[in-house]
This record gives C-alpha cells, structure tokens and sequence, in this order.
C-alpha cells in the first residue's frame, strides 16, 4: 500500500466525451501543478482536440487516488506513417508537459511513468516543446527504455519587472530609443482596454481580423488564417477568460480598435501569444511592439500571477532588444526496447530534416534567396 491512502489507480481516457466531463478535476489538477502552464489547461486542450484531432485516437492518461485526480498526460496515438503517441495541442502550443499534483508528485510521477510505459507498447512517445524544468523531463530522466533529448524550439524571457526597470536593463542608447517610443504611444492618445470574459469571443474574432490585414501581402503563419485556427482560438480563449488563464486587450485611436493581443498568464508565467495591428500604426511609425510589451508587463502588475514574462517562441529581432535570458525547450523521445527501430527511424528523420534546414540557411547566407 502507499503510504497515507491506497495505491494509485492508472487509466486511460479514449472518449472524447469522457474527456469533456474532466474540465471540473483537471482544472484542479493544473492549478496545483507547479509546472504547468496554459497550455495545458483543460479548455485550451479540449478545444484543439476537437478542432485539430482529426483522425488521431485519444490517449489521456489518467493517474488517481482515492479517488482524486493527481496526475495526467494529454496524448493521442497516430498509427502512419509509425505508430506514435503525441501531445494534445501539438503544433500551435508554445510548451508541452505532463501534470502532477504538487502534493503528490512523488507518487504520481511514478505511476505516471509506469502507465506510460504500458501505454508506449508498440509506439514511440514523442513529447514536444518541454519547457526545461518541467515534469516531463523527469518521465525523460527515469525512462527505464530507449530515449533521446534533443533541442526543440528557442524562447526567450524577461523578468517579471515594472517597464521603467526593463528599459533601465538596456545599454543607454537603446533605453533612449524604448523611452522615446513610449512617449510616442503616450502622446499618439491610445487607449488601453481589457476585454470583459463576457466579450472576449467576438474580441477574438476582431483581433484575428487585424492580424490577416496586419500581415496581408506578406508571408504570414499559414495555420493562423485558417478556419479551424480561429474556431480553436475564440473557443479556448473564451474558456480560459473566464479562469484568468487568458487575457484579451484591445488598443483604441480617434474610437477605433487599432490593435488587439491575446495574452495567457498562469502562476508560472505570461506571454502574449497572439495579436493583431492595423497597418496604420506603422505607417505613423508607431513602435506596435513596445506597445505590447508594456501591456504584458501591465498584466503582470494587475494579477501578479506570473514569475516571468515569456516572448514565447521564437528569437525575432524585435524580442532580442529587450535583452531577454534565451531558453531552449526539449523534445523528449521515449520507447521501450521493442519500439527501438521506431526511435531509429524517427530519428533519422529528424537529422535529415535538421540537415536540410542547415543547407537552406547557408544558401540564404550566402546570397542565393530562398531555397
């Protein structure tokens, strides 16, 4: 028996439906656990399931006591072109992890890993965008089976200071340039608004609506004017309102809604995932992203949730004036020695992949355009 209650029982949710009635206990599980993030809300999870499951099978993983909720990992299983088990949200999801009760977390990862490793027969689990420190690197860490750690996407972060303590952190220069574009936003008159929850889906709509006239006849991010995208988006961000998990702003000028940012925030941390500019602000020469900076940072000041300010992914050269720490998130790769073959070829594929991308970038250096 462990100690304190009985031992831990181990399922697996494979109904959609079944799924949809965990909000209630998976949103106590991801509020007590210390590594999560909103990603792993039930709302934003939920939400791309039915937007972007297709024909994958659902692979919740389940770990209770006493009846109690204490740890899950959100995976679905795809059959071609290798059988492999994946995380919930892929693709659009800035991180990736497991959950684990706080209090239960020697226990629960335990058994965490052991219905896993059931769960892995056959198959290679292939965890993506594990922001370091999470509790997935500690499945990784004890894996009993084949397993690889290899570099995913780079993020950067700020510390959850006040703006004037941000632009002090930049070398003189570059303050005097951050200083005089936020006076520019101060004498330009635009105003600043939080979303009620209560509007925050038709708010949704508005901003997906800058963000296509914002990059229109540039190359943009072809999943964000999709329509599934903008389903999964209003519909998770309407949720998560409604929690304090996401946070719509809208920027007004002359009574126009001029730009609009969607912002999650959790006890970990806050980043602005998605926003949308009208082309004007950057025909008045208007500097958008310190604009929107500055609103993270107000996010943080008025729910004091978040340790740090995340740029999310991405190493843009607009992030990399604030002089942010880098952070590297991790794909962790785990099999059991049956699967071994699998891992060979999965990895294979990605060297390959990595290769390629190595041969364009060089080509793009070099002068010769795209590749």
């Amino acid at each position: 028996m462990t100690r304190g209650g009985s031992e831990p029982v181990v399922t697996v949710c494979t109904d959609p439906a079944e799924f949809e009635s965990l909000r209630p206990e998976w949103n106590r599980l991801h509020a007590s656990s210390p590594t999560a993030t909103p990603f792993q809300s039930h709302a934003w999870l939920h939400s791309w399931w039915l937007s972007y499951g297709g024909t994958a099978r659902l692979r919740v993983l389940l770990v209770r006591r006493d009846g109690r909720l204490v740890a899950a990992a959100p995976l679905m299983r795809r059959p071609r072109p290798l059988p492999v088990l994946t995380p919930l949200g892929a693709g659009i999801s800035d991180f990736g992890d497991v959950l684990v009760d706080e209090e239960a977390a020697g226990y629960a990862v335990h058994a965490l890993g052991a219905g896993l490793w059931r769960l892995a027969r056959g198959a290679v689990i292939d965890l993506r965008e594990v922001r370091p420190g999470s509790t997935a690197q500690d499945l990784h860490d004890n894996w009993p089976g084949p397993r690889r750690r290899i570099d995913d996407s780079a993020c950067l972060e700020l510390p959850a200071l006040p703006m004037d303590e941000l632009v002090q952190r930049l070398p003189r220069p570059t303050a005097q340039r951050a200083r005089a574009k936020l006076r520019k936003l101060d004498a330009m008159g635009i105003e600043r608004r939080v979303v009620p929850a209560a509007e925050v889906r038709s708010s949704v709509c508005r901003l997906l609506e800058l963000h296509q006239l914002q990059w229109q006849g540039r190359k943009v991010t072809t999943e964000h004017v999709k329509p599934r995208f903008a389903e999964h988006l209003s519909r998770s961000a309407t949720l998560m309102a409604r929690t304090g998990e996401a946070v719509v702003t809208e920027f007004t000028l002359d009574g126009s809604v001029v730009a609009a940012d969607l912002t999650f925030v959790s006890p970990r941390l806050a980043g602005g995932y998605l926003y949308g500019a009208h082309p004007q602000l950057r025909e008045r020469k208007i500097d958008v992203a310190t604009m929107l900076l500055r609103s993270g940072v107000q996010h943080l000041q008025e729910a004091p949730r978040a340790q740090v300010l995340s740029l999310l992914r991405g190493t843009e050269p607009y992030k990399l004036h604030w002089r942010p720490e880098p952070l590297v998130n991790q794909r962790l790769l785990l099999a059991r020695p049956g699967s071994a073959p699998q891992l060979a070829t999965i990895l294979a594929g990605i060297r390959a992949r990595s290769g390629a991308k190595r041969v364009r970038d060089a080509w793009r250096e070099r002068g010769g355009g795209p590749a």
